[in-house]
């Protein structure tokens, strides 16, 4: 039923009615995973979805680098019509085996967010350690399909130290350890990818912390550190600057205000958040918000999200309340 009304609002003109009147609104759309394969149930977006998006895009919007919608965004003037930037968390190579080559056939430019000690082999990002133990035979409970987004809540609240012990007595727990060589599907690019990927002029780099803490967890003392120390060791690695940052997870929950604050005065440029939304006069650089881009975002439904109609939607559920207060207050003046 659903999906029928939203062929019958696309058929209507209502997709593109949404598009038009929202056309000064910047679209940053997030993806993390690519895989070359359809996979049921999966996250990733797969070659050919991804395809299918960058047509979509082609057609009806013009692809810039994030950092043109920041320049526009800083010196006050209105965003170019239909414009919308790409961008991808975390430094995974999956980016670079099945995204970077379309970038290049499309020529499309896009930000890659890179956690620098997973770039640096140091370790994996700590919620793919997770995701692999949720994909093992003996996984734990907590882990079941119907329950890891609560897990994952729930670990979002801890301190570093204390997740970290957590996930570890959860792997020791059913006999596993995790391997000392990151699996293919987890493993992330070596900076020679993403030199190669920033020398085409295609792909900022830009940071996503050392280790990909959620920001809420940290003082304002350890926060500053992961966003000055992964600046610095992206810079070494690539020879280059790095002037976007990318909060983990990104929800209005999991960073404070001092640590806004902190970004602007790391020197970054902007920031991006998690949080739904287009960006716009009125938004701020350092916490852009952004339109989440996964497995299951069907031609249709990226439709919806890309052209503005989930954004109104939003806009309308938000004002609904508000509506109906100031109505009922007429009624008892």
């Amino acid at each position: 039923m659903k999906r029928m009304a939203l062929r019958l609002m696309r058929g209507c003109g209502m997709f593109a009615f949404a598009r038009s009147t929202s056309a000064n609104k910047a679209r940053i759309l997030m993806y993390h995973n690519f895989s070359g394969l359809e996979q049921v149930g999966s996250d990733d977006v797969s070659v050919a979805a991804a395809r299918k998006q960058l047509e979509y895009l082609r057609r009806h919007f013009r692809v810039v680098p994030l950092a043109h919608i920041r320049e526009q965004l800083e010196s006050g003037r209105r965003v170019d019509p239909g414009s919308v930037a790409l961008t991808i968390d975390d430094g995974r190579r999956n980016c670079y085996d099945h995204l970077f080559p379309l970038l290049k056939e499309f020529a499309m430019p896009a930000t890659f967010f890179v956690v620098s000690s997973f770039i640096r082999g140091e370790d994996w990002i700590w919620t793919d350690k997770v995701l692999w133990l949720s994909e093992q035979p003996s996984r734990p409970s907590e882990l079941s399909p119907d329950k890891i987004d609560g897990f994952f809540r729930s670990l979002n609240r801890m301190r570093p130290e204390v997740r970290n012990a957590r996930i570890q007595d959860m792997a020791g727990a059913i006999g596993l350890s995790f391997p000392s060589e990151i699996p293919a599907k987890y493993a992330p690019c070596s900076w020679g990818e993403l030199r190669e990927m920033a020398d085409s002029g295609l792909m900022e780099i830009g940071s996503h912390t050392v280790s990909h803490p959620i920001l809420a967890s940290l003082t304002d003392e350890e926060s500053m550190l992961e966003l000055t120390i992964s600046r610095r060791q992206i810079e070494e690695g690539l020879g280059r600057k790095v002037s976007s940052f990318c909060f983990p997870n990104g929800k209005p929950c999991d960073y404070r205000a001092t640590q806004v604050q902190q970004i602007r005065d790391a020197g970054y440029d902007c920031a991006v958040a998690a949080s739904f939304g287009m960006a716009g006069a009125e938004s701020d650089r350092f916490e852009l918000p952004r339109i989440g881009v996964g497995g299951k975002s069907d031609e249709l439904t990226f439709a919806k999200c890309l052209d503005g109609v989930e954004y109104y939607q939003a806009k309308l559920q938000r004002s609904l309340p508000v509506m109906a207060r100031r109505a009922e207050s007429k009624v008892f003046s």
